[in-house]
């Protein structure tokens, strides 16, 4: 499959970038975990990536919520963040695919979903459970929509980000959290805010609830 092809170029060539990194995640970070609330709406993007994937999207076995973070599962979160950010060019779905939101898994170039996607499916690979790999969507500096991996650790939530060579705790980030994926079932999605009265946001270009 591509995917494997790619990932195994992507380790060959890229690997040895990695080997000086070190972890930014905060020392003064407050709480490290976040808190969830009501069911909510997944993007539009990922509903037609998983109408295209629904192996990738399907429930699996009840896996941890949170695993140890150990010295070399970190390296393996700086190898795969720094790996797949040096290896896709930033692009947007309209100049890439011809359309505003198109949610997949990219070979040299993508939008920040694309990223996402092709980091959880290299830690999947490496053994990290699904469930602790959680797509989640954020509103930027900016105010535009964004999208990065949160992989829920024993230490706490870490952001895995293609804007950022670095590594922190979710609240070290300028972002506002909207929401993300489900620990239990990954086609199921949660609010991040309390008070969820779903406000237009984009994502990758695309306006979406």
């Amino acid at each position: 499959m591509r995917i494997c092809f790619m990932a195994t170029a992507l380790l060959l060539g890229l690997s040895s970038a990695t080997a000086n990194a070190s972890p930014t995640a905060g020392q003064n970070s407050g709480e490290t975990r976040m808190s969830e609330y009501s069911a909510t709406r997944p993007p539009i993007g990922y509903v037609q990536f998983c109408r295209q994937n629904p192996a990738d999207c399907s429930k699996q076995a009840t896996g941890p919520q949170r695993l140890t973070l150990s010295d070399i599962r970190m390296q393996e979160l700086l190898e795969i963040n720094q790996l797949v950010n040096h290896a896709i060019a930033p692009v947007t779905d309209q100049k890439l695919y011809g359309v505003a939101e198109m949610w997949a898994y990219p070979y040299d170039r993508g939008d920040c979903e694309d990223y996402v996607l092709l980091k959880r499916r290299l830690l999947m690979e490496r053994g990290w459970p699904a469930s602790t790999l959680l797509i989640t969507v954020v509103r930027d500096v900016k105010g535009d929509g964004h999208a990065v991996l949160t992989v829920t650790t024993s230490a706490g939530d870490l952001v895995l980000d293609n804007q950022e060579a670095d590594i922190r705790f979710w609240r070290d980030t300028p972002y506002e959290y909207l929401k993300r994926q489900s620990k239990g079932d990954p086609s199921r999605w949660v609010s991040l805010r309390q008070s969820d009265i779903r406000p237009q946001f984009t994502v990758g270009g695309t306006t979406n609830r």
